[in-house]
């Protein structure tokens, strides 16, 4: 059975964005040994999960992107977890792989449903990628195994928290924690 992990920025205050969804605190800090440490998170993934506004932004940048991260986020299947759907555009006439950015698997059923559906699956790890609500819905539900965290060194004050949809505690368990050069802390807590 494969886990379900969240790799997720977070400000030292406990912010995943800003009040109007600002992410651009997260590019200031990074740094070589950071990134090197998402990207192991990546080469784990046999699935990366988003959910419809996260897989738009990144289907419009990563493609043609050159960054450090773009192979594997190219390479690697996607899913989109949707209640409304997608509006993508015709596949070429040599068509598209399926889960790829041009035609990834939508899910829009129950999401506790079809995160079990796909830790039942043979392969890698489920990687989410969030956006703030997706994030927040999969730990509300308590359907997250491991959280990969990347703490940085900015107080934002006000904007999106994690963990805000909880309606009790969750106790999680260290498994490690990286400080990179940047002042970026990596945690990695695994649920009880």
């Amino acid at each position: 059975m494969r886990k379900l992990v969240l790799r997720m920025s977070v400000s030292v205050d406990g912010f995943v964005s800003g009040p109007k969804g600002e992410a651009d605190w997260i590019f200031r800090a990074s740094a070589a040994d950071s990134r090197e440490w998402i990207l192991d998170t990546l080469r784990q993934a046999g699935i990366h999960a988003m959910g419809s506004r996260s897989y738009r932004t990144m289907a419009a940048f990563y493609p043609t992107s050159d960054i450090p991260f773009a192979p594997l986020m190219n390479a690697i299947p996607k899913i989109v977890f949707t209640r409304k759907g997608l509006d993508l555009p015709v596949a070429d006439e040599k068509g598209s792989e399926k889960g790829s950015w041009a035609n990834p698997f939508v899910a829009n059923g129950d999401l506790a449903d079809e995160i079990a559906r796909l830790k039942a699956q043979p392969g890698k790890d489920i990687v989410v990628h969030g956006g703030a609500d997706f994030a927040q819905e999969l730990a509300a539900l308590g359907l997250i195994d491991e959280y990969r965290l990347s703490v940085h060194p900015v107080a934002l004050g006000k904007g999106l928290r994690l963990f805000s949809k909880l309606s009790e505690p969750v106790d999680l368990q260290l498994a490690s924690a990286e400080t990179f050069s940047s002042g970026v802390i990596g945690l990695v807590y695994r649920t009880k």
